[in-house]
């Protein structure tokens, strides 16, 4: 076990050791929009014995400290994915626990009022209670200038195409477009008008916590030609000097866009 007095100086080394780094960052080489995967909250509940609802709380109040940490750096957009479409499926006795923290934290984010809040997601697969709050949180920040926080709340790449399509079809049928003429001038500016981000810089980086080296379907559209940094630690465990690591290796990757 860890004395009082190691673990003082342990942090101490920690806080000189993140200002090296942010010392070294270069402002022009800061992502101007992060992603993030917060993955590990269950396993980081399992392994102290505690139940899931303990690791999604834990979870939940890692976020704004993200944000803050991002806030700082001078990013512009931050999306966090919260809950996928396919959580949507789990065991009721977690889902509507999970729910509610997600609710929490949303009306907590908004309450700062320092960032402007924006759903990203199926809002019609989401209980009307979670909806509405998504909603209230994007009405009462609609004229906040600070950082613009996407929140992907019931959130799947392969819906959000779908529904970009779908409202594509939609908007051209009422200007009376034939399925012919749309075939022949669709491009991907016409998707991208039509995804929940539109209108927004895509991801420069995207980071996944618990050790997962995998999108599992995040933003499929956007993170085309973003850079990647997949951390070990469980997101609840994710500290601030671990986010600084991964902004150094955006920041000394020579990116290619995919060329």
């Amino acid at each position: 076990m860890q004395t009082p007095g190691k673990q003082k100086l342990r942090d101490v080394l920690t806080v000189i050791y993140e200002g090296r780094i942010r010392r070294y960052l270069d402002p022009e080489r800061i992502p101007k929009h992060i992603g993030v995967i917060i993955d590990g909250n269950r396993r980081w509940a399992r392994s102290a014995g505690n139940p899931v609802s303990h690791g999604h709380e834990a979870g939940a109040s890692k976020i704004t400290e993200f944000l803050h940490w991002c806030d700082d750096l001078g990013v512009k957009v931050v999306t966090v994915w919260m809950l996928s479409t396919d959580n949507l499926t789990r065991p009721a006795d977690e889902l509507e626990p999970l729910l509610r923290i997600i609710e929490q934290a949303v009306d907590e984010l908004t309450a700062i009022g320092r960032w402007r809040i924006h759903p990203v997601g199926a809002l019609d697969l989401l209980p009307s209670a979670t909806a509405e709050t998504l909603k209230r949180a994007e009405t009462a920040t609609h004229d906040v200038g600070g950082m613009l926080v996407n929140v992907a709340v019931g959130y799947g790449g392969r819906r959000e195409l779908a529904d970009a399509v779908r409202s594509l079809l939609l908007e051209e049928a009422a200007k009376g477009s034939s399925i012919e003429e749309l075939a022949e001038h669709i491009d991907v500016e016409h998707i991208a008008r039509h995804l929940y981000t539109k209108g927004q810089p895509d991801p420069d980086l995207v980071i996944r916590t618990s050790g997962e080296q995998r999108l599992g379907g995040f933003l499929l559209w956007q993170s085309a030609l973003s850079e990647f940094y997949f951390c070990e630690a469980l997101w609840p465990d994710f500290r601030h000097v671990d986010f600084l690591r991964a902004v150094r290796s955006y920041a000394q990757r020579e990116r290619r866009f995919g060329t």
